[in-house]
């Protein structure tokens, strides 16, 4: 067995005396492990740190065996994020909970696309704290538990005041339609919905409405797992941010 393709590296562990089990995100074989030899030396080990995009080779003998990568490095991300602690977050963000949501060996090329243009906005602080909530939005989306913010789930198509989520069921629903019911209500601020300049402070709120979601509707589907860690400390490191 034998396939080539692109992709990026979301976490590596020693494997034996020099070797790393290397996972990976590709658009044709979605996320996929291998024995990459030599890959905790010191020519590799540097090479192979989450993030970084690569050319990969893998081959096995059986379909379902681990099997090992041959790979050559096309871009790499962490090394130009030192000094950088929220992009560095970002990227642990990303990397984790792509591990987090992805089955192994399905492809989601249409994620991928996402996933590898938000990696390459990393260090942009001007952009990238949306891009990265659009992100989260997209693995919503990719997942099955996409929100539905098109029209007031109130109110219709009509309402054009769209300013909250149910919790329940991740529909819009307008000012006017909220009513008395607005404090149980998730904040949906204009910037989800591609209107306005974005501030940090809107997107802080963005958020705290797809954590919601991540939690309690995604993170059940995948047998009642918490969410990554990594995701918290970035968005902790985003809203210290926005104090300094």
């Amino acid at each position: 067995m034998e396939w080539r393709d692109q992709g990026m590296v979301l976490s590596v562990r020693r494997h034996g005396e020099t070797s790393a089990i290397v996972e990976v995100f590709t658009p044709q074989h979605g996320r996929h492990a291998g024995v990459v030899r030599g890959g905790a030396g010191r020519r590799m080990a540097p090479v192979l740190q989450p993030g970084t995009q690569l050319d990969l080779t893998w081959r096995a003998r059986l379909e379902d065996h681990i099997g090992t990568f041959t790979v050559e490095p096309l871009r790499g991300r962490a090394a130009g994020l030192m000094g950088d602690r929220l992009a560095l977050a970002g990227l642990g963000a990303v990397t984790a909970l792509l591990l987090f949501v992805l089955p192994e060996r399905e492809a989601h090329p249409a994620l991928y696309a996402r996933s590898e243009a938000l990696l390459d906005l990393l260090g942009r602080s001007d952009v990238w704290p949306l891009a990265y909530l659009q992100w989260e939005l997209a693995v919503l989306e990719e997942m099955g538990f996409g929100l539905d913010l098109a029209s007031c789930a109130v109110l219709g198509a009509a309402a054009n005041d769209l300013s909250y989520v149910s919790p329940r069921t991740g529909r819009a629903v307008s000012r006017g339609g909220a009513g008395d019911w607005a404090d149980r209500l998730l904040p949906l601020p204009a910037c989800m919905l591609g209107h306005g300049p974005a501030p940090d402070s809107e997107v802080m709120q963005g958020l705290g409405t797809t954590g919601h979601f991540l939690r309690a509707r995604l993170a059940p589907a995948l047998g009642n797992r918490p969410l990554p860690e990594a995701r918290d400390r970035f968005v902790e490191t985003f809203r210290k941010t926005l104090r300094e």
